[in-house]
């Protein structure tokens, strides 16, 4: 697979895990005003339908992805259209060489964009327990934000693109760990709590008690 191609599907993966109708939209705006040539394979992108409900869908997701809890269910939703729109993606714009590898691109690129979206899903339910709504925009906004640079970097800098996917992968795994072992010592420190209540409940023994 060219090195091209490789940068190209990293970065679209990635960010299909953050926004994927952004991405979509923005491949497809890139295509149609020929600012930036796609894979042939992603020429479809471009037609009017496609990107018409690309960009209503993402206004749909950046109003859902700025309210508290909302954000958490939508990104419920698209566990699983997420990783699998960028392997359809990626299958698609390296279509034109050998199966095999059309079908590693698909792999790696559900694989990246499952990535992205756990820790677009751990860092919201995690800004979701604060009360003001302040952190939850700016990191919608942030996401969005990458998404866009992301795939306009892949379509025009697609080497450049696969290096900083690299990096921005392994900030990732770490966000994901960090809410990981955050669920699991707030999970231990509730069931010591609802110990103790129960110990403190159960009513002790007393000379009244005794037969």
């Amino acid at each position: 697979m060219p090195l091209e191609y490789l940068g190209f599907v990293l970065g679209t993966s990635f960010a299909s895990g953050l926004n994927l109708y952004a991405t979509v939209a923005v491949a497809g705006l890139l295509q149609r005003f020929q600012i930036a040539a796609l894979p042939p394979g992603l020429d479809v992108l471009a037609h009017p339908l496609v990107l018409g409900l690309a960009l209503a869908l993402f206004v749909v997701e950046f109003l859902a992805d700025k309210i508290p809890w909302v954000d958490t269910g939508w990104d419920a939703i698209h566990t699983f259209i997420r990783p699998l729109a960028a392997s359809v993606l990626a299958f698609s714009a390296v279509g034109g060489v050998s199966e095999p590898w059309s079908i590693a691109a698909a792999l790696l690129a559900g694989s990246v964009a499952l990535t992205s979206h756990g820790a677009k899903a751990s860092t919201r339910a995690a800004a979701n327990t604060s009360p003001e709504p302040v952190s939850n925009w700016l990191l919608s906004l942030a996401e969005d934000a990458v998404a866009i640079a992301l795939t306009w970097m892949a379509a025009t800098h697609p080497i450049l693109t696969a290096a900083i996917v690299v990096v921005l992968l392994v900030v990732a795994v770490w966000v994901i760990r960090t809410f990981y072992r955050y669920l699991t010592r707030l999970r231990a420190r509730i069931g010591s709590m609802l110990g103790r209540t129960s110990a403190a409940a159960q009513p002790s023994s007393g000379p009244l008690d005794e037969p």
